[in-house]
């Protein structure tokens, strides 16, 4: 089970357990609050949601019921035997809504997380209210960032030691400080899994050219989007410019672009309030 940090006010959840899959994989997952609306959580790669959602779990829960869940091979889900490439991602979003009956929902993707979300949205456009992307992946291939990304996460998977995890954890961020003793502890613990270190081999495919290049989501299935999106986007992002962003915003017909100061690949994390403001805003616009 994810660790609690210290000297935090971390709410515990209403709710956990793991959800089975037809094929037999357990998803674990948590819920927050009961609101008439239901927002799931998806992470970045390859964290569990408990650290990375940390800061947005009790303020959002005053105004939604929010399910954030560990995607395969994530966090303390399964870990993967084989590659996970999008449509093993999406398939399983459908599975776990199945599984708690959900109709249609809102999603907020981190990273990868919003690479899921904007091929959901595609896919399953009934099953989706709205989207949050937070600095998504997914419309772009920057062989420089992917081969960076890849050689942290094995390394630090391979060799879960404190000095390796904070390496990886500090690419991510404007402000070094923000990446904590504890931030680092509780990755290493996900990390150190006996499944994890062949896990993220499975999951760092989507950072090999080839397989990255036949799961990008295009233009044409941006357009095709029918439901509103937020696109978050900082001004010290490591996968990529603001242009990048703005271009998603820009392509979606209900996208909408905001922009974070002072914060890297995690503003929930570095800028968490100003976040959790701009996230709930967009989620109670009237329909």
């Amino acid at each position: 089970m994810p660790v609690t940090e210290t000297g935090t006010r971390a709410r515990q959840p209403d709710s956990s357990g793991y959800a089975t899959t037809a094929d037999g994989l357990r998803l674990y997952y948590e819920i927050f609050g009961d609101g008439e609306r239901t927002i799931i959580f998806l992470p970045a790669t390859p964290i569990s949601h408990s650290r990375l959602w940390k800061g947005q779990f009790h303020y959002l829960a005053r105004h939604f019921r929010v399910i954030a869940y560990d995607m395969p091979g994530h966090g303390y889900s399964d870990g993967s035997v084989d590659d996970q490439e999008l449509l093993d991602y999406t398939d399983h979003l459908a599975a776990l809504l199945d599984l708690l009956d959900l109709d249609a929902v809102s999603l907020n993707g981190e990273s990868l997380g919003g690479w899921v979300s904007m091929k959901f949205a595609y896919a399953h456009p009934d099953r989706t209210w709205r989207i949050v992307l937070n600095t998504p992946g997914g419309t772009e291939a920057r062989p420089e960032v992917m081969q960076r990304l890849r050689m942290l996460s094995q390394q630090a998977a391979d060799e879960p030691t404190a000095e390796r995890i904070r390496t990886r954890l500090e690419w991510l961020m404007a402000d070094n400080a923000t990446v904590t003793d504890e931030l680092v502890e509780a990755r290493r613990q996900i990390y150190s899994q006996s499944h994890f270190a062949e896990s993220m081999r499975h999951i760092m495919c989507l950072q090999d050219p080839a397989v990255r290049s036949r799961n990008m989501v295009t233009d044409e299935e941006l357009r095709a989007i029918r439901c509103p999106a937020l696109v978050v986007w900082t001004s010290n992002d490591p996968s990529g410019p603001a242009a990048q962003g703005m271009h998603i915003a820009d392509t979606i017909p209900g996208g909408r672009f905001h922009f974070i100061d002072k914060a890297g690949h995690w503003p929930q994390w570095e800028q968490t309030e100003e976040f959790n403001k701009v996230v709930v805003s967009f989620l109670e616009e009237p329909e």
